[in-house]
C-alpha cells in the first residue's frame, strides 16, 4: 500500500476542493518557481512543496513531457518554454479593465460607495476606472480625470509605497491601508490599499469614497480585500492580512 504522509503537504494544502490531486500538485510544483529562481534541484523542489521526492519525479516527468520544466544537464529543474508560450499567449490577451472592474463592482456591491483604481501619472494620479456609488449622494470623480498625489487615500498609499517619507506614510506600509477623512476635500472620505504585481512591483491603488458622514471602519477590511483580490489577479503577492 502507498505510503500515506503523517501531514498535509504545502501542495495539499492548496488543493482546490473537488479538483484533481495530481494536477493541484504539479502546478503547485511550478508555483515554487520564485522571481529570481533559474534553476531548483530536487531537493529544493521538495523543501518547497513538502512532497516525497518519488512523488515529485513523477509530477516533474508529466511536466516536462507538456514542456512545462526542463531538466537541466546538472539534474537541477527550471521552467520550460511552454510556460514562456503560454505567458505570450496571456500578455496578447490581457486587459486590466477586465481584470480590475470586477473587483470595483463587488467592492461597490459590498459597502454601496464608490470604488475607483488610481495609478501615478507623474505629480499626479490617474483615476483610471471606477464605479460609481448606487446612493445619490456620492463624491463626482470620473475615470480619466487627474487628481492630486499629495491628497487622498489613493494619493497617499501610492506615495506611501513609492518610498514617501513621514509618520503618516510609514504608518500606511505597515498597515497597507489608508483611511482619510476630509484629506482631499473636506465633504469626501477615502479608504485605499496598494495592488502589487507579479515582481513586487507597486501597480496601483484600490480606492473606495464616500460622504465623509457616511465614513466607518469596517470599510478598511472590504478594501484590504479587494486589493488582494486584484493583486492575486495580477499575478502579485498581498503582504497584508486581509
Amino acid at each position: 500500500m502507498p505510503r500515506k504522509a503523517a501531514q498535509l503537504s504545502e501542495a495539499d494544502k492548496h488543493a482546490a476542493e473537488g479538483g484533481a490531486v495530481a494536477v493541484d500538485r504539479a502546478l503547485f510544483v511550478l508555483s515554487a518557481f520564485h522571481l529570481g529562481d533559474t534553476t531548483l534541484s530536487l531537493v529544493e523542489l521538495a523543501q518547497r512543496t513538502g512532497l516525497y521526492k518519488s512523488t515529485l519525479l513523477r509530477l516533474l516527468a508529466s511536466l516536462e513531457h507538456a514542456r512545462l520544466i526542463l531538466r537541466h544537464t546538472d539534474g537541477r529543474y527550471g521552467l520550460g518554454p511552454e510556460v514562456a508560450r503560454l505567458n505570450s499567449v496571456y500578455s496578447a490577451s490581457f486587459s486590466l479593465e477586465l481584470v480590475v472592474m470586477p473587483v470595483l463592482r463587488q467592492l461597490v456591491q459590498a459597502t454601496r460607495e464608490s470604488a475607483a483604481y488610481h495609478v501615478e501619472q507623474g505629480e499626479h494620479r490617474l483615476c483610471l476606472y471606477r464605479v460609481d456609488s448606487p446612493q445619490p449622494v456620492r463624491d463626482h470623480a470620473k475615470a480619466g480625470e487627474l487628481l492630486p498625489s499629495n491628497r487622498g487615500a489613493g494619493g497617499r498609499v501610492l506615495r506611501a509605497f513609492s518610498g514617501a517619507r513621514g509618520e503618516l506614510y510609514q504608518k500606511i506600509r505597515e498597515e497597507g491601508v489608508a483611511a482619510m477623512v476630509g484629506d482631499r476635500l473636506p465633504e469626501i472620505a477615502g479608504v485605499s490599499s496598494p495592488v502589487f504585481g507579479p515582481d513586487g512591483e507597486l501597480k496601483g491603488a484600490l480606492t473606495l469614497t464616500c460622504p465623509t458622514p457616511r465614513f466607518d471602519e469596517a470599510f478598511r477590511p472590504h478594501v484590504l480585500r479587494a486589493a488582494r483580490d486584484l493583486t492575486l489577479a495580477l499575478g502579485g503577492t498581498f503582504p497584508f492580512p486581509a
